[in-house]
């Protein structure tokens, strides 16, 4: 049993106080997010070049332009694209079946919250077109963008074996939109 100190005995408390500071994200990472342009495919290309391994051609996005959810993230301070989606629909028994299809942020910009903000902004465009559910593949190994897509309510359907190559699967996640 510990003895307590006597009131005639002094006694030093010590504390080892720790602060832990964790930085939250700002919602969009202060970036503003628009339609894409021509003018942005070159660091479009440069940001999906060094995001994936095996990356779409220049030529894929350029076939997209005009989409509405081609959408870039403009940087807060100088307007230069940090991060981009590319979401469409496809046709689905009568009704649209929205597909997000590329997603990316640049690596410097990333875990600021530009991802969340680029995939509610494309959501937000697949249900103005009439797309009551959303799919996308995610690299089945990739974690932290499964838990983004979690987190807007996507769900794990299916595995397709070797959808990327060198043997890595895909998950197809699904999702209702509201």
């Amino acid at each position: 049993m510990a003895r307590l100190p006597s009131p005639s005995r002094p006694f030093t408390l010590r504390f080892l106080i720790r602060v832990v500071t964790t930085r939250v994200p700002e919602p969009g990472g202060g970036a503003s997010v628009r339609q894409a342009r021509r003018t942005d495919l070159v660091s479009i290309d440069r940001i999906e070049q060094a995001s994936f391994p095996q990356p779409w051609p220049y030529s894929a996005f350029e076939s997209y332009l005009g989409e509405p959810g081609f959408l870039v993230a403009d940087g807060p301070t100088d307007g230069e694209v940090v991060g981009y989606v590319v979401a469409d629909t496809i046709p689905n028994n009568g009704t649209p079946l929205g597909h997000v299809k590329d997603i990316a942020v640049a690596d410097g910009h990333r875990r600021r919250g530009i991802g969340t903000t680029l995939l509610d902004r494309s959501l937000a465009v697949l249900s103005e077109t009439g797309a009551t559910t959303v799919k996308l593949e995610v690299r089945a190994s990739n974690e932290r963008a499964i838990s983004l897509y979690e987190g807007f309510g996507f769900e794990h359907r299916r595995t397709v074996p070797g959808y990327y190559g060198n043997d890595d699967d895909a998950f197809v996640m699904v999702a209702p939109l509201d």
